[in-house]
């Protein structure tokens, strides 16, 4: 199983950018679908972006299409996930996550119960 640690959150005005960063180690990474998820207080978890371990196809929420992306580097073991154009409901705790590929191929990437390997979160706050 992959080991997940988050990093990249921090305190950002409404409208700024932010990157988040996630580096994997383990089992062969590029064989893994990796999404990001974020958690605001009292809020279920949700789905942000995910991109596919074959391809890297990509998939966005509508809430961050146009103003996130999400890439992935092999060659280091990390996954990315860019936002800018941030608002305040952007705040919560963001999540990488990771998923064999080959075993979902077809299937959404937005399910959190489909990633069976996740980070500790690293927090994201933007203020009005």
């Amino acid at each position: 199983q992959v080991q997940l640690v988050e990093s990249g959150g921090g305190l950002v005005q409404a409208g700024g950018s932010l990157r988040v960063s996630c580096l994997a180690s383990g089992r062969s990474f590029s064989n893994y679908d990796m999404g990001w998820f974020r958690q605001a207080p009292g809020n279920e978890r949700e789905f942000v972006a995910s991109i596919r371990w074959i391809g890297s196809s990509t998939y966005y929420a509508d809430s961050v299409k146009g103003r996130f992306t999400i890439s992935r580097d092999n060659g280091k073991n990390t996954v990315y996930l860019q936002m800018n154009s941030l608002k305040p409901e952007d705040t919560g705790v963001y999540f990488c996550a990771a998923r064999p590929g080959i075993r979902y191929a077809g299937t959404s990437a937005s399910r959190p119960q489909t990633y069976d390997g996740w980070g500790q979160g690293t927090q994201v706050t933007v203020s009005s």
